[in-house]
């Protein structure tokens, strides 16, 4: 376990690079991808719905419908709905139900099973209710299994089991102004009367796939990483795919889990061959187990106020020391702290934006730096370097992957930018080279930026019929992320409309937070309905329009990835956030809150 550091962020004074050159090599780098939208992915349904199936419950599973009304209906299983579920039981209210289309609790978790899967966030601030449930992870980087085991065990402790439908898929939502609830119907002919619904499946829990030409024809062995198909690989997620020594493999994409899997691939496969369209930044991460005499120092309070040095340091505020220590904040921190003057004076927004870029190229500097003292071949190399600013793809970090491209087994095919060219029977294209392969695993992510009903699996139906898509036409339409006009009583928790963390369920545990407090409150007046007003609604979409401008203009920069749509910038996952930054919502909402009115809230 490291050791907290003293934060120390030297300012970059004289560059010893030409940071024009940089700027044009970025720029050279980004217009080779071209800016192809969310529309170049296939939906996973009719041929390609066998891609979204859960391959971890034993098929045939039937239970009797369920009729009944409830307080609260909490619809997902990750860490979004377990943290609205445990505080739900904190503040008194039982009368809720938790549905989700998995198998058990998870999310993510559920469904990402591949070789190598860990959370890139400290575990120790990433792993919600630990002090509650008495729980210390194994290691700074815990895996996907001891993470979802975590989750079972947060079901176990609030009580949950009792009060989930597993294997069960919302189909219709549709509000009821006569009963002022909720009507719920699923795949299992249930039918839910609530009071309250929160939503709280997550932005990346439905597979995507590459709308590759010919992706049908390949008549070898298919499967996407969110469903890892070990009965093909064989082995478990600590490795051990032995079924694939006399098997050519072919990986497509190079992101956060990509940068997991490929190292199990590359030490069991007969051949690898990685197809990349953009390199993925990779740090070190630093991985190491716990130390018990650290655990045994731990005085209570002690996991908010590291998940809250954390966000400090990757926001930007001040704090002397850095408890975490990691990628993150060495990045995150000397990123922001080069954007402010250490003397006190204010700094222009130009200043402010050359300092931080001359810290960004400074960082890419090293990572690229990195890159060449591991890889040998310098091809290989030079492909594998990232050349784009730090924020605009999600950073990675790990400690073996780049290790990979030196062995025999493994081939890099870097397409510039363009991706597969299309697949064969046999195998994959690219420049006139057709790689035969046994097995194609598409490690291409999840759908960000499409529509909520087509990414939820269900439509909701709000005040007079009309539709949340209809409604969300033009785009998503919330008061603070929360609720939309025209949807009572519907909460929406995620990343919609509201501040995005690093740690993802400290975000999340602000907005359960917040939730259950708003509903402690109408149940404390005696209030039934709850809705956003129009003018709300307007006025918050304005404020972040106002505070995206700046984000817009890097993102239009950047080379594409989710975070800006795939160069759809208004699709991306960034724009739809607000853009002054966690910290600066956390203090928005308690202004709210503290003010005492819930503007822009009409109760009945």
């Amino acid at each position: 376990m490291e050791e907290s550091v003293v934060v120390d962020s030297p300012r970059i004074e004289g560059p010893d690079f030409d940071p024009d050159a940089v700027r044009a090599k970025y720029a050279f780098e980004r217009d080779k991808r071209g800016r192809t939208g969310i529309g170049q992915y296939i939906e996973t349904k009719g041929d390609f719905s066998r891609y979204i199936d859960d391959p971890y419950v034993e098929p045939g599973f039937t239970r009797d419908p369920i009729v009944e009304e409830l307080d609260v209906l909490v619809i997902g299983g990750g860490f979004g709905g377990l943290l609205c579920a445990g505080k739900l039981r904190e503040a008194g209210i039982d009368n809720f139900r938790i549905i989700d289309k998995a198998g058990d609790f998870g999310g993510t978790w559920y469904w990402n099973r591949y070789p190598g899967c860990a959370c890139d966030v400290e575990s120790y601030i990433y792993m919600p209710f630990l002090e509650a449930t008495g729980y210390i992870p194994t290691e700074k980087y815990a895996t996907a299994l001891e993470i979802y085991e975590h989750a079972q065990r947060i079901g176990r402790h609030f009580d949950m089991y009792r009060s989930a439908l597993f294997q069960t898929q919302v189909k219709e939502m549709r509000w009821s102004e006569e009963d002022a609830r909720w009507i719920v119907t699923t795949d299992r002919k249930d039918v839910i009367k609530a009071r309250f619904v929160i939503t709280a499946s997550g932005p990346l829990n439905r597979p995507k796939l590459p709308g590759i030409p010919g992706i049908l024809n390949f008549k070898g062995h298919t499967f996407h990483t969110s469903r890892w198909d070990y009965e093909y690989t064989g082995g478990d997620r600590k490795g051990g795919l032995t079924k694939l020594a006399d098997k050519r493999v072919a990986i497509i994409g190079t992101g956060a889990t990509s940068l997991q899997a490929v190292p199990f691939l590359a030490k069991d496969a007969k051949h690898l061959y990685v197809f990349q369209r953009t390199p993925i930044t990779v740090g070190v991460r630093g991985n190491q187990p716990t130390d018990p005499e650290w655990v045994k120092s731990l005085k209570p309070g002690w996991q908010e106020e590291r998940m809250e040095n954390f966000d400090a340091l990757c926001t930007g505020r001040p704090y002397d020391v850095d408890l975490v220590n990691d990628g993150w904040t060495d990045m995150l921190c000397n990123l922001k702290l080069e954007g402010v003057d250490r003397s006190g004076s204010p700094l222009t927004p130009a200043q402010m934006a050359k300092n931080l870029e001359l810290a960004d190229f400074t960082k890419g500097n090293e990572i690229r730096a990195r890159v060449d003292s591991i890889v040998k071949d310098k091809k290989t190399a030079d492909s594998l370097k990232s050349w784009y600013r730090l924020l605009c793809k999600r950073p990675g970090f790990h400690d073996y992957y780049l290790d990979c491209f030196n062995q025999p087994n493994v081939t890099l095919v870097d397409t510039q930018g363009g991706g597969v060219e299309r697949i064969t029977e046999k195998g994959l294209v690219f420049d006139g080279i057709e790689y035969e392969v046994d097995c194609i695993i598409f490690a291409t992510g999840f759908e960000v930026g499409t529509e909520f009903y087509r990414r939820a699996g269900f439509e909701s139906y709000g005040v007079g019929g009309k539709s949340l898509s209809e409604h969300y036409a033009n785009g998503q339409r919330t008061l603070h992320g929360f609720y939309s006009d025209g949807f009572p009583n519907y909460f929406t928790l995620g990343l919609s409309q509201n501040g995005i963390r690093v740690n993802f369920t400290q975000m999340l545990s602000e907005q359960s937070t917040h939730i259950v407090s708003l509903l402690k409150y109408m149940e404390s007046n005696g209030f039934k309905r709850l809705e956003a007003t129009t003018e709300a609604v307007d006025d918050w979409l304005q404020v972040l329009l106002d505070k995206s401008k700046l984000t817009r203009a890097f993102l239009a920069q950047c080379t594409p990835s989710y975070y800006n749509g795939e160069g759809d910038v208004a699709k991306g996952l960034l724009i739809n956030t607000y853009n002054g930054g966690a910290h600066e919502f956390s203090l928005v909402l308690k202004a709210w809150h503290d003010e005492g009115s819930k503007n822009g809230l009409k109760f009945s």
